[in-house]
């Protein structure tokens, strides 16, 4: 596919959370990672507004383990910062190959002397390659991951002769306005299914309502940011030279 990366994504913890319990004290992790974590994976390593980044397919390499661990979250309350002792629930030891695209972002028509495909595809190649632009995080800033370009299906994977494991439903991803055309901003759900070890993940325009497990709920209103060329950053010919 045109404009497609793929890489390994690893480190020693992910906490993808459940948006079920992440408002309480007390977090605990899907056990795979989800559309919304791979894609600010992906904005690490490179974004711009002119591009969205979709995500093809994710191969799961390592077991699926958990581990319990005693952490002390602030708490900000009548303006006084204190520690509370919390537990949480991370996936331990974990390895992923990625496999994603970037396509133009028509929503920003304002950008569309920057859509140059050989250059962005360069340099997402070159951030990819010296590990992305951003610190690479799995699910919150506490979780450090790495990058590194690979080839899909290379090595085994722990999962690779198992036939289909199902999942229940597992929150997606947001559908924000800068990207949809819509002021409005949408949590997006769905039941994976992995198969071979590998999760296909639709894109978001797949969730239209005609398919029970395909599940789109709105949020609230959201106005999209406004950029434009030379003001809110600098085209991608200046930028060349600082890849």
């Amino acid at each position: 596919m045109r404009n497609q990366i793929t890489f390994r994504l690893w480190g020693k913890y992910a906490l993808f959370t459940d948006p079920v319990t992440k408002v309480g004290g007390e977090k605990f992790t899907y056990q795979l990672p989800t559309y919304e974590a791979i894609k600010g994976v992906l904005k690490s390593i490179y974004w711009k507004p002119t591009i969205t980044w979709y995500v093809d397919k994710v191969r799961v390499m390592k077991p699926l383990r958990t581990q319990n661990k005693g952490v002390k979250p602030l708490n900000t309350k009548d303006f006084k910062s204190t520690h509370t002792l919390s537990y949480y629930t991370f996936l331990h030891d974990v390895e992923y190959q990625v496999q994603a695209h970037f396509e133009w972002n028509l929503h920003r028509p304002e950008l569309a002397h920057d859509r140059n495909d050989r250059k962005h595809f360069e340099m997402a190649k070159r951030a990819l390659n010296r590990g992305g632009r951003q610190d690479i995080f799995l699910g919150v800033r506490d979780c450090q991951a790495y990058v590194e370009p690979c080839e899909w299906g290379i090595d085994q994977g722990e999962y690779d002769d198992l036939d289909e494991l199902s999942f229940g439903l597992m929150f997606h991803g947001f559908d924000y306005p800068d990207e949809t055309g819509t002021h409005q901003l949408q949590a997006r759900f769905w039941r994976p299914v992995m198969q071979q070890g590998v999760i296909h993940f639709p894109k978001p325009e797949a969730f239209n309502g005609t398919s029970p497990n395909l599940v789109k709920r709105f949020i609230r209103d959201m106005q999209p940011k406004a950029f434009e060329l030379n003001q809110n950053f600098q085209p991608i010919e200046d930028m060349e030279e600082l890849a």
